[in-house]
């Protein structure tokens, strides 16, 4: 007698299970979270020169009555003053406790992006990625008013198809924070199949909240100043149009790297450095306006089309987000190691809808991050002296932001094929994920299998 066939359901008990698998997620949540933060208020203590900045503003208007925006121009748009004083609830005296309060206030907002995360499509590899990112980027990654936007305008895109007025107020509440956040508002106006209702009327609701707050406060007549501020700037040392006098400067003494103390920061000097600096000034808007005509474009491109495919307009959301950041970031006077904390949100909410072409892009981007995290802080007096190696991979990092530019262009002009990846007409789930998995059933069970954000 024949012995029985082998059950062809065989099922691979050496997969982990999907619990497990975000519970493992959620060790390296921690992990990663628990260094940056050691990083941060031990021996990289320096890396948190802001957050002790923020403590001192925090400090001077709570014992003083010296507020930024209220009683002076500040650096910042006035929506920064609620994550500067949340962690102010521990105390303003010790540096130490409130640094540490800073910790776990990203912490928890960390946690909420990761958690709604998990829940899409491909979330575990996202959040992931994500985490991956933050590690390599370094504490600057936790230690700046940034790491307070990023997760704020991950949340923001992740819902963007499905819950345009939510994403826009989060878009725009970010904003009010760090202004580069704001500029995901013009690709939630292009995908917007009511642009007045659900981007144009919340992100006024957001703004006239905050500037109706800062005038009944009395700063109603600083509440812009924040964008005097970027005016007065010079040529920055890490700004991507400084590459060129940075490699010069390695041979020639004329050019110059100096501490702006008004500012706070570092900037180039040297033959035509003011006038690119100027030049930046006109042509980043310029820059921004080209980038949302070619959104408008797609959209018009597309057609009906458009509308009635959930993945496509994700794909130009997402997508469009990611050019219009990195062109703040390149074309611009102004260059931060923060600044990269910026581009980690579209990525990842890109991977978690399983959107196409945008593998090579994450793995681009990690090594951005890494190269910034050795610029910044481990290898920072070096850039100011001047030393080659250091410069080099300064240089090699802006080349890098620069390629990648050119590659979202190329993809904002030449769309994937999303009709071959997830079929025809509306694809994507509640959270607005691209397709399902090759394979997987679609019917009354697939809610089980696919959890759906939103």
């Amino acid at each position: 007698m024949l012995p029985d066939a082998p059950d062809v359901r065989h099922v691979d008990r050496t997969r982990v299970p999907r619990p497990a698998q975000d519970v493992l997620v959620w060790v390296l949540f921690a992990a990663v979270h628990a260094w940056l933060a050691y990083l941060g208020t031990g021996p990289m203590s320096g890396s948190f020169a802001d957050v002790d900045l923020y403590r001192r503003w925090a400090e001077e208007g709570l014992t003083v009555g010296q507020w930024p925006v209220l009683d002076g121009p500040w650096v910042y748009p006035a929506g920064a003053l609620v994550p500067v004083l949340v962690p102010a609830l521990v105390g303003v005296s010790a540096a130490a406790a409130y640094a540490q309060a800073w910790c776990a206030l990203v912490t928890v907002l960390d946690a909420a992006a990761v958690a709604l995360l998990l829940r899409a499509r491909r979330g575990r590899l996202a959040a992931t990625w994500w985490l991956g990112f933050a590690l390599l980027l370094g504490p600057v990654a936790m230690g700046r008013l940034d790491a307070v936007v990023a997760p704020l305008s991950l949340v923001a895109l992740l819902v963007a198809v499905r819950h345009p007025r939510t994403s826009t107020a989060l878009v725009t509440a970010a904003a009010w924070i760090k202004v580069a956040p704001g500029a995901a508002v013009l690709a939630l106006l292009v995908a917007a199949r009511r642009p007045w209702r659900e981007v144009v009327l919340p992100g006024l609701v957001v703004s006239a909240v905050v500037v109706g707050t800062v005038v009944a406060l009395g700063g109603g007549d600083q509440v812009a100043s924040f964008v005097r501020f970027q005016e007065a700037r010079g040529l920055q040392i890490e700004a991507v149009a400084a590459t060129p006098w940075l490699v010069a400067g390695l041979w020639t003494p004329t050019i110059t790297r100096d501490f702006d103390m008004h500012l706070v920061t570092y900037e180039v000097h040297g033959p035509g450095t003011q006038a690119t600096a100027d030049v930046l000034g006109a042509l980043l808007p310029l820059a921004v306006i080209a980038v949302a005509g070619l959104l408008w474009w797609q959209r018009r491109r597309h057609a009906a089309r458009f509308w009635s495919d959930d993945a496509l307009r994700a794909e130009v959301v997402v997508r469009g987000a990611f050019t219009l950041t990195l062109v703040l970031i390149v074309v611009n006077k102004v260059g931060s190691p923060q600044f990269i904390t910026w581009l980690g949100p579209p990525v990842a909410v890109a991977l978690a809808l399983g959107a196409r072409r945008w593998s090579r892009t994450a793995v681009g981007l990690l090594w951005v991050a890494a190269a910034t995290q050795w610029v910044y802080p481990w290898a920072y007096q070096e850039v100011i002296d001047g030393v080659p190696m250091t410069t080099a991979v300064l240089v090699a990092r802006n080349v890098a932001l620069v390629v990648l530019l050119v590659v979202a262009v190329g993809h904002l002009v030449r769309p994937p094929d999303l009709t071959s990846a997830a079929g025809p007409g509306p694809a994507a789930d509640a959270s607005g994920a691209v397709g399902r998995e090759p394979g997987q059933q679609v019917g009354p069970g697939a809610a089980a299998v696919d959890r759906g954000v939103g």
